[in-house]
Formats: structure tokens, C-alpha cells, sequence
């Protein structure tokens, strides 16, 4: 379906890979590995694939967890020689990950628009806290909203709809923002309308129904609501 402006009251955003880039984390392995590139795709699929399964066989743990076993999974795959205080060392970028620049501006400019905003993510509360802190966006979103609260992960349809009762705004009347294909379809399948955020020029995936509006940034998603 074609996105409509007209049904949207409350936007949801993804945190990781839409706010800040994930990407940042390989210069924190680039101080302690020979070749980090390898090591953090490996990681990020790693961690993402975790959370999935945990879903479905009960296995439930912060993400923060989640993310220290899939960094060292992928340094032991790859046969990286790093202690334990230099993984912990490495973890903790994703407290600090670089930020998008169109974001604060952007949220600024939804914000401005009468748009409420919230974080929706499968980070810990904790790992949230800091993200907004870095991104310097505590005055422009209304709350954030993690998968521990319920102890799911996307894209599983009971976050959104847990998201939809916290911002205590009709599922339809919602639009999440997101890098992430899976977390768009997510989003969808549970009412809301999904937005992708397409950063870099990615074709469109084959499986499954398309977003409801693809952007580039968040400029675009400010010129849609306002079409």
C-alpha cells in the first residue's frame, strides 16, 4: 500500500542502523584485530539472528548480552586473539556509536510538526538511555520503548503492539522508521505503516510486502508526512 500521510499521529524509530550507525563499531575492532571488517558483519548478523531465535525457544536475554555473545562468536570464528576485557572494551562503542546527520534535525522538525516520537528498539533500557544522551535528542522524543519491557524482540508483532499501548495511540494511526528490512515487515504485519530507511542505495528485498514509503533520510520522511 502507498504510504498515507493522513493516518499518521505517532512515529516510532528504530535505534541501531537508523539513529546511529553500527558500522562506527569496526573502528573499535580496528584497534585490536587485523581485520575488523569480517569480524563486525559477523557480529551484526550474529546478534541480529540471536534475538530471532531466542523468540521462539524462550530464550530470552537483554540485548546487550545478546550483542557480547555474538562479538565473541564472531572473534572466535574468526581466530581473533582478544581478551575478555578488550571485547567488553569493544562492546561498549555501542554506547557511543556515531550518530546520523540528519537525525536531530529531523526529529526537531517532526517534533515542530506535532509528530510524537519514540524510540522502538531491542536494545536494554539502559543501552537506550545512553543512545538518546549521545544522539542529544532527549528533548525532541517522548520516550523510548525496549524489547525488555516485554522480553521479545523484533520483529515479533507483540513489541509493536506493546509500543502502540505505551504511546497509548491506535496501532494504524502509527508509522515506524527503520533500517532494518525485517523490522519494517514487523512493523507492518502488527498495523502500523513502514517506513525504510534506505541510507545506502540497497535494492529492494524480494521477499515479502514493500514498505509502505522508502527515504534515504529523514529530510524525506518530513516532506512526505507534509504532502
Amino acid at each position: 500500500m502507498p504510504f498515507d500521510p493522513e493516518q499518521v499521529s505517532t512515529l516510532t524509530f528504530d535505534s541501531y542502523s537508523t539513529l546511529v550507525d553500527v558500522d562506527a563499531a569496526e573502528r573499535a575492532l580496528a584497534e585490536r584485530v587485523a581485520e575488523p571488517e569480517p569480524v563486525s558483519k559477523l557480529w551484526r548478523s550474529r546478534s541480529l539472528e540471536y534475538t530471532m531465535v531466542a523468540n521462539h525457544i524462550d530464550a530470552y536475554q537483554p540485548f546487550y548480552e545478546m550483542n557480547r555473545d555474538a562479538l565473541q562468536y564472531a572473534l572466535d570464528a574468526t581466530g581473533a586473539d582478544v581478551s575478555t576485557e578488550e571485547r567488553d572494551e569493544i562492546l561498549a562503542v555501542y554506547h557511543e556509536l556515531d550518530v546520523f546527520d540528519d537525525v536531530r534535525d529531523g526529529l526537531e522538525r517532526l517534533r515542530d510538526a506535532g509528530y510524537d516520537c519514540y524510540v522502538l528498539s531491542n536494545g536494554n533500557p539502559e543501552m537506550l538511555d545512553s543512545l538518546v544522551e549521545h544522539c542529544d535528542i532527549e528533548d525532541l522524543v517522548e520516550d523510548t520503548i525496549s524489547a525488555d519491557e516485554i522480553e521479545l524482540f523484533k520483529p515479533h508483532g507483540d513489541l509493536y503492539r506493546h509500543a502502540a499501548e505505551r504511546a497509548e495511540t491506535p496501532i494504524g494511526e502509527m508509522a515506524h522508521v527503520t533500517a532494518l528490512w525485517f523490522d519494517v515487515m514487523g512493523a507492518h504485519h502488527a498495523g502500523m505503516q513502514g517506513v525504510r530507511v534506505d541510507r545506502k542505495g540497497d535494492p529492494p528485498e524480494t521477499f515479502g510486502p514493500a514498505p509502505d514509503l522508502t527515504i534515504e533520510g529523514f529530510d524525506d520522511l518530513v516532506a512526505a508526512l507534509k504532502e
